[in-house]
């Protein structure tokens, strides 16, 4: 990991900084839910909207990146993302009701959402070929470690204080960081001016609507009905098949979608999200299991996922050296291997007994590190420079889609199977059926020519 870090450039270490504080704010608030719910007096089904319209924000402006890296200056851009999420959570932190906290909540999603495709395009960029798959390892702590540390960080704060020094904590390093950080910003990027397509723009809208669609579905029969659902979806889709049509027929697009012209590319693509998936079902189903069949308080939940976080965090620049000597198809049988065997041990042995659990999230975690940032990188090294920024913007957004897609899915089957059967028997059916995603990555490996 040190070795990772040395030869990166000094702006991308600062870009890597910032992203990774940024990014812990996409899964900290799970643990205050039950906080707010009683200070505010919502349900449950509005608090959810504080991790939902996060995500939904995040997704709908992610395809933007590639017009916004071309036509505004690095540096700029930079405190503009900043600035946006610094407003955001400002806001959540001092306002007096829900709504205001909502508001921030989108408002930094908003800076996630821009801020994601933009710091990998830019550090894929700067660094040759055969130093990416190291690089893209260390980049990996930020989209692996952050999400685990969310949740312990948050439950850490939460037990000496109130949900308003989440967004304080965040406020404080953050502004600290860009201002200490100024003179390292540089302008790396080619700026390639471009009009504004105010149509591509507007369509982005079908990208949210399908996220939410997917978000909704276990409310489906009761807030929602299944013809108002597919109603929505129906119109998300036509927006987004209009989007791609668009795109195809301008002259500069938005998103240039000729990367899927590219052997390799959609394979690899594909399969950072199944590795996305593993991710952020484990730090979904883990504290479950530790609270629910355990009965820990959310502390020392939020601390049993440590030694996954670690793990993943040590595996991850590993993993990218192995790129170059290995090659990618070998690494995705490691990692989906390792995938299966954490939902096999949750699947079979997680109610019995807490360390069983502990080795399951660690085998799914580090099954992750061995297929996520290697994939992005094999994926943009078929790509030429110029395309980088809208193969990481579609990586990125499909991602995104696809994990929160496993959420809903993991949400429906626990609810599902909890009809009939007790808590801990639905967690380890859904965990049974989860199997099939890391086999889907075993026949996308097939695709995948071998290292010679």
């Amino acid at each position: 990991m040190i070795k990772g870090i040395r030869q990166m450039t000094p702006f991308s270490i600062v870009l890597l900084a910032i992203s990774f504080v940024m990014s812990i704010s996409q899964s900290m608030m799970t643990t205050a839910y039950p906080i707010l719910m009683r200070s505010f007096s919502v349900n449950a089904a509005a608090v959810q909207w504080l991790t939902t319209g996060f995500m939904v924000m995040m997704t709908l402006v992610m395809p933007l990146s590639p017009w916004l890296l071309d036509n505004i200056s690095l540096r700029k851009l930079l405190n503009i993302i900043v600035g946006i999420f610094l407003t955001g959570t400002l806001l959540a932190m001092v306002t007096p009701n829900f709504g205001g906290i909502i508001v921030g909540r989108l408002l930094e999603g908003l800076a996630v959402g821009i801020n994601f495709p933009i710091f990998q395009s830019v550090i894929l960029e700067n660094t040759p070929d055969q130093k990416r798959g190291v690089t893209m390892g260390v980049v990996g702590l930020v989209m692996g470690s952050a999400l685990a540390v969310g949740p312990i960080l948050s439950g850490i704060i939460l037990q000496w204080g109130t949900w308003r020094l989440l967004f304080a904590f965040f406020f404080i390093v953050l502004l600290a960081l860009i201002l200490i950080l100024q003179t390292k910003i540089d302008n790396l990027h080619t700026l390639n001016p471009s009009k504004f397509d105010f149509w591509s723009a507007i369509m982005l809208v079908g990208f949210g609507g399908v996220l939410y669609a997917i978000s909704i579905i276990p409310s489906v029969g009761k807030t929602w009905n299944w013809g108002e659902w597919i109603l929505l979806l129906l119109v998300s889709l036509a927006v987004l098949a209009f989007f791609v049509y668009r795109q195809l027929k301008l002259q500069e697009p938005f998103l240039d979608l000729s990367v899927f012209g590219y052997h390799g590319y959609l394979p690899a693509m594909l399969l950072t999200g199944i590795s996305y998936s593993g991710l952020i079902t484990a730090t979904v189903l883990m504290p479950l299991f530790y609270q629910r069949i355990f009965g820990l308080a959310p502390l020392w939940s939020g601390l049993l996922m440590v030694p996954a976080a670690v793990f993943l965090s040590l595996l991850n620049p590993r993993a990218g050296a192995l790129l170059n000597k290995i090659g990618l198809k070998n690494l995705v049988y490691i990692g989906t291997t390792m995938m299966i065997l954490g939902y096999i041990l949750l699947s079979t042995l997680g109610t019995h007994s807490i360390w069983i659990g502990l080795l399951a999230a660690m085998s799914l975690e580090g099954g992750n590190a061995f297929i996520m940032m290697p994939a992005v990188t094999a994926a943009n090294n078929v790509l030429p420079d110029k395309l980088v920024p809208h193969g990481t913007a579609i990586i990125t957004t499909m991602r995104q889609v696809i994990g929160s897609a496993s959420i809903v899915v993991a949400t429906i089957l626990i609810t599902d199977f909890n009809k009939t059967l007790s808590y801990g028997a639905a967690l380890s059916s859904t965990t049974t059926w989860f199997i099939l995603i890391p086999l889907l990555g075993l026949l996308l490996a097939t695709r995948i020519k071998a290292k010679k």
